[in-house]
């Protein structure tokens, strides 16, 4: 990842995910036992005192197998009247297919036209895999820019990644982007909610503009960290949030 974008020729995006039911009983008896197996698996790696897959059930989310995408947050940096905005749109709701299909055409209608790389914190790790799993699992073609598969390394260059960026080789090393929004200097995006907060608050308070609320500031976020990582400053002028045709 040794190439430099223009600030202006990058999509930044977050997703947020959920477990595809509320509650582990309401998985049919195949996806219970399968379940069951990844707990255990996460239970041997952790080393934490058993539990029952009941128990494990609340982090199925960041697993394409077992979650769901509910939010798709995009911006990008333009530029009005000589001042800088970030114009972001999001899309989400309760039909999984609909987000995919409208993320998809954003990128088949900009990419690579309007924008030629994706920005993603931990991107290669979770956010651009786990787009394509759900994309494949909904019997949906995978966007040019996402047909990953087999690619080596270097073939990937459009796909940022802001701790990747940070790791500098290290591969033990996890960084949140709130931490790396704090070591810049730069606001926390984490003022309302976090990300094990997203389930519950989608489940149970069924509040969904919070969720998209909460994703838009981390991409935000994500872009003013990107921009300090590569030795600049972002600062918009305004926020500006674009409706979904």
């Amino acid at each position: 990842m040794n190439q430099k974008y223009q600030i202006d020729e990058i999509l930044f995006l977050d997703i947020e995910t959920v477990p595809q039911e509320h509650d582990f009983s309401q998985l049919n008896e195949e996806t219970q036992a399968l379940w069951q197996i990844k707990a255990d698996q996460l239970q041997a790696r952790t080393l934490e005192e058993a539990q029952t897959p009941e128990d494990y059930y609340e982090r199925a989310g960041i697993y394409a197998e077992f979650g769901k995408i509910i939010c798709i947050s995009v911006g990008y940096v333009a530029k009005k009247k000589g001042q800088l905005q970030l114009r972001v749109k999001s899309f989400a709701g309760d039909d999984e297919h609909t987000i995919l299909a409208q993320f998809s055409e954003l990128l088949a209608n900009t990419h690579p036209s309007r924008f030629t790389a994706l920005c993603a914190h931990n991107g290669r790790e979770f956010d651009f895999p786990y787009l394509c799993r759900r994309l494949l699992i909904n019997s949906m073609p995978l966007p040019r820019c996402l047909a990953i598969n087999g690619k080596k390394p270097w073939e990937l260059n459009h796909l940022l990644d802001t701790m990747q960026l940070w790791k500098f080789g290290d591969y033990k090393h996890f960084t949140s982007l709130r931490m790396l929004a704090n070591v810049f200097g730069i606001p926390s995006p984490k003022d309302d909610i976090s990300g094990s907060d997203v389930s519950k608050v989608y489940y149970e308070e069924k509040d969904l503009n919070r969720i998209i609320q909460y994703c838009q500031k981390d991409v935000a976020t994500l872009a003013k960290v990107y921009a300090r990582l590569m030795l600049e400053t972002l600062d918009f002028e305004e926020i500006v949030v674009e409706e979904v045709e």
